[in-house]
């Protein structure tokens, strides 16, 4: 089975499903993950804070709010460190419900030589790498309940998730060129015939 599924969603002009057409023949198989504790525990919450506060709460009100659906107690913060300032505030505002647990990406100060990594200043001798397993590693150490991540690159973010042994959200996703908001990519027609080499 695995690798014979062809799923095209995005181009599907129909999208049925969400009319109940089951276009895949799965939903039996799929109801059998939300049995799993865990996951219906999330899935149940995601779906609480979705039903009451649609277009109706900025997606930092909605990560609070869906902590206090799971009864979180404490949260990790993984942030990149181009992102202290905004990690500093969220920081303070998440402390006013929550205990929380910060951590930035260039914990432990390892070099990038110490893996023979590319580095962004090829002239620089200890160019210090993200740690994302170290972010997740210290995390997992502290307890967290839920960790949300702030910026962190593209493939650490992977990384830290595979790492995570507590539930990951995204609150900011890093775009340096677009003011960390990575759909101006799609949105601007300038950008996207780059992508879709249009005239």
């Amino acid at each position: 089975m695995k690798g014979k599924i062809k799923a095209l969603c995005a181009s599907c002009e129909a999208k049925d499903c969400r009319d109940g057409k089951d276009c895949f023949d799965r939903a039996e198989q799929d109801l059998t993950l939300y049995q799993n504790g865990g996951i219906s525990r999330l899935h149940r919450a995601a779906s609480a804070i979705e039903a009451r506060h649609y277009c109706r709460a900025p997606r930092l009100q909605e990560v609070i709010l869906f902590a206090k659906e799971i009864n979180c107690r404490k949260l990790g913060l993984a942030f990149c460190i181009g992102m202290e300032p905004e990690a500093e505030i969220l920081e303070k505002i998440l402390a006013q419900e929550f205990e929380v647990v910060s951590v930035c990406c260039k914990i432990c100060g390892i070099p990038k030589n110490k893996f023979n990594l590319e580095q962004i200043r090829p002239e620089k001798e200890d160019e210090v790498m993200c740690n994302p397993a170290g972010q997740a590693r210290l995390l997992n150490d502290a307890g967290t309940d839920l960790n949300i991540l702030c910026g962190l690159c593209v493939g650490h973010d992977a990384v830290f998730t595979m790492t995570s042994k507590a539930p990951v959200t995204t609150l900011i996703v890093k775009d340096r060129v677009l003011a960390h908001n990575p759909v101006g990519a799609i949105y601007s027609r300038y950008i996207r015939r780059e992508f879709l080499y249009l005239e």
